[in-house]
């Protein structure tokens, strides 16, 4: 393990992106996604054999796509945490 701290200017800037991308529109776009597939896998709004399919696929894909939510929000509060510990280290070039 090293004990080199950097956070450049570009690091800094990929950071700030990606935490507005994952706090912006893609958790929004994901919970939309959710929200649409639960309305789609409600037989009485859409059915048929092919829509059936979709049924037996959703629920393994709504829970998959919960956990990426999660795991995305967590990965983004962990890079905050991760840069903001380098800067108070010193590793701002």
């Amino acid at each position: 393990m090293s004990d080199r701290v950097l956070s450049t200017a570009a690091a800094r800037e990929a950071i700030g992106a990606f935490q507005r991308i994952v706090t912006g529109p893609l958790l929004q776009q994901i919970s939309e996604l959710n929200a649409q597939g639960q309305i789609l896998s409600e037989p009485n709004n859409w059915d048929g054999r092919l829509a059936a399919e979709f049924r037996a696929h959703w629920a393994d894909t709504h829970t998959r796509l919960i956990g990426i939510q999660q795991a995305l929000e967590e990965l983004r509060r962990q890079v905050h945490q991760i840069n903001q510990n380098i800067m108070q280290a010193g590793g701002n070039m």
